[in-house]
């Protein structure tokens, strides 16, 4: 016992000398770790500060056209990036009015035979649907098509055009068929309206919706708060304009629209637009002077002013809970021409001038998740139309048409939309129509986002 007591305190007073040495050796390896941990990341750093730069440069320099793929090269991914998004708006409708939508009119408008006027048909029907497609076709150009399907089983293409993706200085260049940008509602498609329906205002004096072939040219200005001019160049085949065979346009337009926010919660636009369109013998028909309708040839010149103004409110900014719309539109026409009343019968030919304008305004409450609630005033004002020698064909009146809408939809996602809207419509002189509507849109595939 004696001989292990001097090898005991040996051990012990020989062990913290141990531990002192394994530690040092752990600080150094742990020093070592964090050097190579350092430069590593630093090394990495560099290699990404690297790619960012020749990032930005390539960004600067439009690249080159990729070379055609191999015929015996297997699918890449790279060929999907050239298929277009598709996106599919379902709608449907049903209808209940207490007048017949074939006898719909607006008393002291001439309009063309087949403009889209009124509540449509009664009963169940297939709203208007919508088809588009849309993708980049390279570098510099972008192309879409929207394709309209309707309830009697045709198809028209309300939008087909390429436009521009990098023209710089804040330009955008469009031609092909396009909505015109003139006022607020018209560039949008049916399915973005808060309401079934156009105004009356868009249905007397833009054929509802005014659409053309041609070219738009867009300025957006490198100032703080929002400016943007536009020009427009077209055929000039729909209403107010009449389709025909000239070389030269048929339609021009020029667009203004500023806007801006006012703090966090609130955010404003206001525009002025002017529509130029031309028409040689446009079919149209007007209420006679004994309640039937006249047909007539109008030849001549309209210019269409639209005054627009637009008010969003949303707490700091944030719609998703409750938010408030409130927009309306002023629009006037002035027609001049001559006008063939009783065309291949009596060709009664006389001068035919008309100013007239119509306005709306309507608000749109999210008063909760979901939920909206609207309410839309409208009012015509049809003047004093000169028929010149034909003045006793046709009925004058000082009447106003008008007609005032509710609304309410329900909104389950950003996808689907169920909408019922009660109407009193007395477009018509003496007979009012009270108009009732349950509708649904639903939204498949890729669908871009609205505008303001």
């Amino acid at each position: 016992m004696l001989k292990l007591l001097p090898a005991s305190l040996a051990l012990a007073l020989a062990a913290p000398m141990t531990v002192r040495a394994d530690t040092n050796s752990d600080i150094s390896a742990l020093r070592q770790e964090i050097a190579a941990m350092r430069s590593a990341y630093e090394a990495s750093l560099a290699a990404l500060e690297q790619r960012l730069k020749a990032a930005e440069a390539a960004a600067t320099t439009p690249a080159p056209p990729a070379p055609a793929a191999s015929p015996t090269a297997g699918p890449s991914t790279a060929a999907n990036a050239f298929n277009p998004a598709i996106s599919l708006i379902l709608s449907g409708l049903y209808g209940r009015t207490s007048q017949d939508p074939a006898q719909y009119a607006m008393r002291g408008f001439q309009l063309p035979k087949d403009a889209e006027l009124g509540p449509g048909t009664r009963g169940f029907s297939l709203a208007e649907s919508e088809l588009g497609l849309s993708a980049n076709i390279d570098p510099w150009l972008r192309g879409a098509a929207n394709i309209a399907l309707h309830g009697d089983n045709s198809l028209s293409v309300e939008e087909a055009y390429v436009q521009t993706t990098a023209l710089g200085h804040g330009l955008a260049f469009k031609a092909g068929r396009f909505f015109s940008g003139v006022g607020y509602l018209n560039s949008q498609h049916a399915h973005a309206w808060d309401f079934v329906d156009n105004p009356l205002a868009y249905q007397a004096m833009l054929g509802t919706q005014y659409g053309d072939d041609g070219v738009q040219l867009n300025w957006l200005a490198p100032t703080e708060q929002y400016l943007e001019l536009g020009l427009e160049l077209g055929r000039g085949r729909s209403f107010p304009g009449g389709d025909n065979s000239r070389n030269g346009a048929g339609m021009s337009a020029l667009t203004a629209h500023t806007g801006g926010d006012i703090g966090a919660s609130h955010s404003w636009r206001f525009g002025v637009s002017v529509l130029n369109a031309k028409a040689d013998e446009q079919a149209l028909q007007g209420q006679g002077a004994n309640g039937s309708m006249v047909n007539s040839l109008f030849s001549g010149s309209t210019r269409v002013w639209v005054l627009d103004a637009i008010w969003k409110w949303a707490p700091e900014g944030n719609a998703t809970r409750t938010s408030f719309k409130l927009q309306g539109e002023w629009l006037r026409s002035r027609r001049s021409g001559s006008l063939v009343v009783d065309p291949g019968q009596g060709d009664s030919a006389g001068a035919y001038r008309a100013t007239q304008s119509g306005w709306y305004v309507q608000g749109v409450y999210q008063f909760m998740p979901g939920w909206r609630l609207g309410l839309r005033s409208e009012r015509l004002q049809a003047g004093t139309p000169d028929y010149g020698i034909n003045a006793g064909l046709y009925a004058q009146s000082d009447y106003r048409p008008r007609k005032d809408s509710l609304m309410l939809d329900f909104n389950a996602s950003e996808f689907s939309r169920v909408r019922l809207q009660l109407a009193h419509d007395r477009a018509r002189d003496g007979s009012a129509d009270r108009q009732l509507f349950l509708q649904y849109q639903m939204s498949l595939g890729a669908h871009g986002a609205h505008g303001y």
